[in-house]
């Protein structure tokens, strides 16, 4: 089985985000991670390697700052990894980033391609599809359980509305992941060492056979016209005081605004 994990390196979702005048995010002292619903494809892509023997290997794009999430992948299994940048991705959508991901994935031997269900940055979820259509091979989006077995594949699908679905897909597939699917593991001190000493593939523009006007703004059927912060424009009022004296409160409230 061979099994190709999709990364991204993502902004800490847990820290204080500002913008610039330009309407950028400032990201000077901002840290980065693997993407969460990464974390648990990668989990999900071990597993199955561990279970039907093979080869794993992580691609990422991104500038020098996300071999971290690559050398993250090595220390905690996968075999090979391989970062694609040039300047002139940057701006790239989702959709430029599946045809640089697939410029390299095209070139290799594969079975399955897992990647997140999105991003927890931007939240791009048409990432995995867009790779599939690409390709021309079969997918399933937000997968909360993968069976392989004699040559069939069985997924659960999350739904709205606490429904699923379950599927049968022929492989080669992508799959992208839902969170709570499995229990990501954490590197092993071996891992970490032997990540130390393992060698991040770097591939550029010329490399996978693009050139600037594939990718970026000019490759890009979607751009960003404007980032802000939304306005505050209510805030929650404490009630404090015994349960009595809050819950004769809340009914004045409710009264006053003509709800009861």
């Amino acid at each position: 089985m061979d099994i190709i994990i999709c990364v991204k390196q993502a902004l800490d979702s847990t820290q204080d985000i500002r913008l610039t005048e330009e309407g950028r995010i400032y990201e000077k002292g901002l840290s980065y991670v693997l993407n969460d619903w990464d974390n648990y494809a990668l989990e999900e892509a071990l597993l199955t390697k561990e279970k039907l023997s093979g080869s794993l290997t992580a691609i990422t794009v991104g500038p020098e700052r996300a071999d971290q999430v690559l050398k993250e992948c090595l220390a905690k299994g996968a075999d090979k990894a391989i970062r694609i940048w040039d300047r002139a991705i940057e701006g790239s959508d989702g959709h430029a980033l599946a045809g640089i991901l697939c410029e390299v994935i095209k070139r290799m031997k594969y079975d399955l391609i897992l990647a997140g269900a999105q991003a927890e940055d931007d939240g791009c979820a048409h990432v995995g599809p867009a790779i599939a259509q690409i390709l021309g091979i079969h997918h399933a989006t937000m997968i909360t359980k993968i069976r392989i077995q004699s040559g069939k594949t069985r997924v659960h699908r999350e739904l709205e509305g606490g429904f699923e679905e379950v599927l049968e897909v022929d492989l080669p597939a992508v799959f992208t992941i839902q969170t709570g699917i499995n229990k990501p593991r954490y590197p092993s001190l071996k891992g970490i060492k032997r990540a130390m000493k393992e060698e991040v593939k770097m591939m550029g523009l010329k490399d996978i056979g693009l050139c600037s006007d594939d990718v970026g703004e000019a490759g890009s059927a979607t751009r960003v016209e404007q980032l802000y912060l939304p306005q505050i424009e209510r805030f929650a009022e404490i009630l404090e005081g015994k349960p009595d004296e809050t819950a004769a409160a809340l009914s004045h409230i409710l009264k006053d605004r003509g709800y009861i």
